[in-house]
């Protein structure tokens, strides 16, 4: 019987480590810029075209290879980060494993520049699928250029498995951000088909994040840093009312190396509880520096997830940090230690408060020379807060209370009986009730409706939205002040892609300046709206449908800006309008639901109301 146990070509091995360290064109990107961040590099320039799928090149200007490094730094396992066993568990730099050129080599063409500043002469070298096809002295700058094509080029299930262009581009963004605020001191260009995205200067951390994600950022970071006898924290938190509906803007550090961790998520979030809206997000930049010996990053191909020997130490003291900052900074909501909150609820809102008086003044003097038949004749004063919150209005309290007769004859109740009262004919239609401005009650047949507004507008406008965006009818309302609105270079492309979307649905902007529009009109149905806040509450729409739900790109912009037009247009919704809701949900072709599945009504039938009451 013939032995069926053989070594693998190292061509087909090489392919399957790619599998595992190159994911996609992102991963190239990650793998590049840290290699250049580890060769000492102040400035790097990225330079992609096609989303990455043709073409990606880092540039840097770090201490280059020589001729002999330049050759085995495309071998496996060749690595300069590490000498022995025990180098593994106290790594601080970034690429260690040594299969970055090689797994990269093994699914594209890779040309390499690279020179060192003692030599006169650079090295050339061009590999493809594994093999070095050329390598020969070259002219050059000091550094390095890696440039890689036509990424799996050789391997086409791998490359049918790509996505969009957009989709692509937002990973390499991703991944440049990340580095970018890991080494806020390096300067950074990325270039996207010949088109600057970012163009980033080396300095200051807070410097850094105005930079990638826009001026608005400076008005609310909030340092936030702690120290203790085994771990460091320092970073930058964001005011909670700038938090957003989509997780993309938390960012954890440790050692300089980009982490995901929803346990340490959790310490941060928990921090800002009460302090955000619901399935809202902070945004958070957070370096930890602490023992490589404490931290196992050698448990995942692309290192982002990353094992502590003591995690619940950690989370303690990143919640600590981040209370203690929002405290600092006067985020948390404050005591009022002015009200007794025994006697609030009994009080009116608008009742003036007395006024403040000395140590020497405040020994019972309130109390003094009271006449005790004003504090009798001031009791009912307590109710008047009840009586004017609808509770109990004042003509019901006369109408229906009883009145005190000393003869216990005459002192009689008469209840109303629709008995007693004539019946008409034919019932007429009934009447429909408001809840807390929120929901509408209406009597059916066979017992009663509730509907939800905010649901039943979502499911009215996203239906119309469909229909406007099939038929290339606009529905705009032009504004009366033009409002500028400024965006990082990810969201500005993000615009750009939907544009025409966007305009048929009823936006009007302009592009102006980099990275900048201009607002000029708005649907129809947010007139009176605050134009620049439903313009960036639309895009954290549209991401988070994006990333969560993997819409197609009309869906998605339906649904978000319905969803976002229904939570703001509700609140400030007229009685009138609201009834008129109810036919137009029931004019709809599926009624029933909002686009994400949420019930709009409930309907109660008369048996449901009985068993509540029935003994």
């Amino acid at each position: 019987m013939e032995d069926i146990v053989h070594l693998l070509p190292d061509s087909i091995a090489n392919q399957i480590a790619a599998g595992e360290v190159v994911q996609r064109p992102a991963s190239v990107v990650k793998e590049l810029l840290e290699n250049s961040i580890d060769a000492g590099a102040t400035d790097i320039r990225l330079v992609i075209k096609d989303a990455g799928k043709t073409h990606i090149q880092v540039i840097d200007n770090g201490k280059g290879m020589s001729v002999t490094d330049a050759r085995m730094s495309f071998e496996r396992h060749a690595t300069s980060k590490i000498q022995k066993a025990e180098d593994l568990f106290k790594i601080r730099t970034m690429g260690f494993r040594g299969e970055a050129l090689a797994s990269i080599a093994a699914v594209a063409q890779v040309e390499m520049k690279t020179k060192r500043q003692q030599d006169e002469l650079g090295t050339q070298l061009h590999a493809e699928a594994s093999e070095i096809k050329k390598q020969e002295p070259t002219a050059t700058k000091d550094g390095t250029s890696i440039c890689v094509k036509n990424l799996f080029y050789n391997v086409p299930a791998r490359r049918n498995f790509l996505k969009s262009n957009p989709v692509e581009l937002r990973h390499i963004t991703d991944e440049f951000i990340r580095v970018a605020l890991a080494n806020a001191e390096i300067g950074m260009t990325m270039l996207n088909n010949d088109l600057e995205m970012y163009q980033l200067d080396g300095g200051k951390l807070s410097k850094r994040i105005v930079q990638l994600f826009g001026k608005n950022y400076q008005q609310q970071l909030i340092p936030c840093q702690e120290e203790t006898p085994h771990v460091k924290i320092e970073g930058y938190l964001g005011k909670p009312e700038f938090s957003k509906k989509t997780r993309g803007e938390q960012f954890f550090f440790v050692n300089g190396r980009y982490i995901k961790n929803h346990y340490l998520n959790h310490a941060v979030t928990t921090a800002y509880q009460g302090l955000l809206k619901e399935d809202y997000h902070p945004f958070y930049v957070l370096f930890i520096e602490m023992d490589p010996l404490h931290v196992d990053i050698n448990v995942h191909p692309t290192k982002t997830e990353v094992k502590f020997d003591d995690d619940r130490m950690l989370y303690g003291v990143i919640s600590s940090a981040v209370r203690q900052a929002l405290g600092s900074f006067n985020v948390t909501p404050s005591l009022d230690f002015d009200t007794d909150v025994n006697f609030e609820q009994f009080t009116s809102p608008d009742r003036p408060r007395p006024a403040t008086t000395s140590a020497q003044d405040s020994n019972y003097a309130q109390f003094k020379n009271i006449d005790k038949r004003e504090k009798a004749k001031n009791w009912e004063a307590l109710y008047d807060f009840a009586k004017r919150e609808d509770i109990i209005p004042d003509e019901q309290l006369e109408r229906e209370a009883p009145t005190f007769n000393p003869n216990p004859q005459e002192n009689t109740l008469t209840f109303s009986s629709k008995i007693n009262e004539n019946e008409s004919p034919e019932m007429g239609p009934s009447k429909i009730y408001r809840l807390h401005h929120q929901y509408l009650i209406r009597q059916v047949k066979s017992g009663m409706t509730i509907i939800d507004e905010r649901a039943a507008f979502e499911r009215i406008l996203f239906e119309r939205y469909e229909t406007r965006l099939g038929s290339q009818s606009r529905a705009s309302q032009s504004t009366l002040f033009p409002q500028q609105l400024s965006l990082n270079p990810s969201d500005y492309s993000l615009v750009m892609e939907i544009k025409s979307e966007i305009q048929q649905l009823g936006f009007e902007f302009e592009e102006m300046g980099q990275h900048m529009i201009v607002i000029q009109g708005v649907p129809a149905e947010l007139s009176n709206c605050n134009e620049k806040e439903v313009f960036e509450e639309l895009l954290e729409q549209y991401k988070y449908n994006q990333k969560e739900l993997g819409l197609s790109q009309k869906d998605n912009i339906c649904r978000a800006l319905a969803k976002r037009t229904a939570s703001i247009k509700c609140k400030n919704m007229s009685d009138q309008e609201a009834e008129q809701l109810i036919e137009q949900l029931f004019a709809c072709k599926q009624p029933n639901y909002t686009p994400d599945g949420t019930p709009t009504y409930k309907l109660i039938s008369l048996d449901k109301i009985k068993s509540w009451f029935s003994s």
